[in-house]
């Protein structure tokens, strides 16, 4: 996709998407997730509704983070 044609799309879809609010929630709970798993998450800074979020914390934190999400999705999958 061109610049051109993304930032016309941007522009003609001010609302967000039934997609875009559904997905919030699911975001949310990956942010909890990272934080659960030892993960530092700081607010950089925030522009209207857009959060400018920073994660950092070290590889171990990083793999149980892996290794949560890897279980979360797991359990969500139809068996």
């Amino acid at each position: 996709m061109s610049d051109t044609a993304f930032f016309a799309r941007a522009a003609t879809s001010a609302e967000p998407s039934q997609d875009a609010r559904n997905a919030i929630p699911e975001f949310d709970a990956i942010l909890a997730l990272a934080r659960e798993s030892g993960l530092l998450i700081t607010l950089d800074g925030q522009i209207g509704r857009e959060k400018y979020q920073s994660i950092g914390g070290s590889l171990h934190a990083f793999k149980r983070f892996a290794e949560a999400l890897c279980d979360t999705v797991g359990q969500r999958a139809p068996v």
